[in-house]
């Protein structure tokens, strides 16, 4: 895997190798304390921003300072695709000085061009039609607190925005049951839905109760995402009845955790109540981009790490794969 710019370019076993990656990195840098490694040493990736953030920046840079490497910041307005240099050329002249880009964008055509011109890794952060990286990480964290992914029904409610596209994606291709409640003019991609709808498993409704039915993972977002501050009142009305609550959750199972990508607009999209008896899980979903930012790092810079102390995370692709959490084994089948 050179690139990640959308979770649709991936199989199933090169996700479930970036979680299992990501998961010994967490695993190593809580048990043992293992911080720093020498996984990237000497690599620079540069990290585009056309969008403002706080954890993208902040895990990528941390992740790439733990790798061994070092991170560059390259705000839109100091470089001079900022005043109208081609995308092609930005990529061929960063191509002769960096290791890899991140680039957090509007555009996913934008970003697609720049791989196809780059002659290094780009790492997709964020663009209005997709989120691979946040997706890893809420996968990672389903796991954690699930055990398994396989079979589980991951309902979401909200929006149908860049996160509805890339969660309706990877939550399909690791065998996870998908539900998605959205009004009717703000569904996903309709590519994405038709794909989804082949794979089967997969539900989209106007109904949130119908969605969260026994669902074993909730999940939502900000109605009004970056760059729709001006549709923010209108989408209050559109999307009034469209939210997370005590009552809402009452038709999911009983033990569902409930996942936000972040910022979370309390008492829109989700109850401060709801928010609140799930922080714990919300925040290690947050923590988490860290982690599996350092397994995409590392696949996309460098190759998969070596375990020094025994915990086995690494994918044979023509045999089978490893389950961290139970030690179970199972034959592969490509989504």
């Amino acid at each position: 895997m050179k690139d990640l710019l959308k979770l649709r370019d991936l199989k199933k076993h090169e996700i479930i190798e970036l979680l299992n990656i990501a998961d010994q990195y967490k695993y190593s840098r809580k048990m043992f304390g293992v911080k720093r490694t020498d996984d990237l040493k000497g690599m620079t990736l540069g990290m585009i921003f056309e969008k403002a953030s706080t954890r993208t920046r902040v895990s990528f840079e941390v992740g790439m300072y733990e790798l061994g490497g070092q991170a560059l910041f390259l705000s839109s307005k100091d470089l001079q695709i900022g005043r109208g240099e081609p995308i092609e050329d930005t990529a061929r002249v960063l191509s002769r000085y960096l290791d890899g880009i991140m680039i957090r964008t509007f555009s996913q055509e934008m970003v697609e061009k720049l791989a196809e011109h780059a002659s290094i890794p780009i790492i997709n952060g964020l663009t209005d039609y997709a989120h691979p990286c946040q997706v890893l990480a809420d996968l990672m964290t389903i796991r954690e607190y699930k055990g398994k992914l396989e079979g589980l029904k991951f309902a979401y409610i909200g929006d149908g925005n860049n996160m509805a596209n890339s969660l309706i994606v990877g939550c399909t291709k690791v065998g996870m049951k998908v539900s998605i409640a959205c009004p009717k003019d703000y569904y996903p991609d309709a590519d994405i839905v038709k794909w989804a709808e082949k794979k089967g498993n997969f539900t989209i409704t106007q109904n949130p109760e119908e969605a969260a039915k026994d669902a074993d993972v909730l999940y939502t977002d900000v109605w009004a995402s970056m760059g729709q501050e001006g549709e923010a009142e209108k989408r209050k009305m559109a999307f009034k009845g469209y939210q997370i609550n005590k009552k809402l959750m009452g038709f999911a199972k009983a033990d569902a955790i409930v996942l936000h990508c972040l910022p979370a607009h309390r008492e829109e999209e989700i109850t401060g109540e709801v928010f609140e008896e799930h922080a714990d899980q919300i925040f290690e979903q947050a923590e988490n981009r860290l982690h599996a930012q350092k397994a995409v790092l590392k696949v996309c810079l460098g190759s998969s790490p070596k375990d020094d102390h025994g915990y086995p995370y690494e994918v044979d692709e023509e045999l089978e794969e490893f389950d961290l959490l139970n030690g179970e084994t199972e034959e592969i089948k490509d989504f």
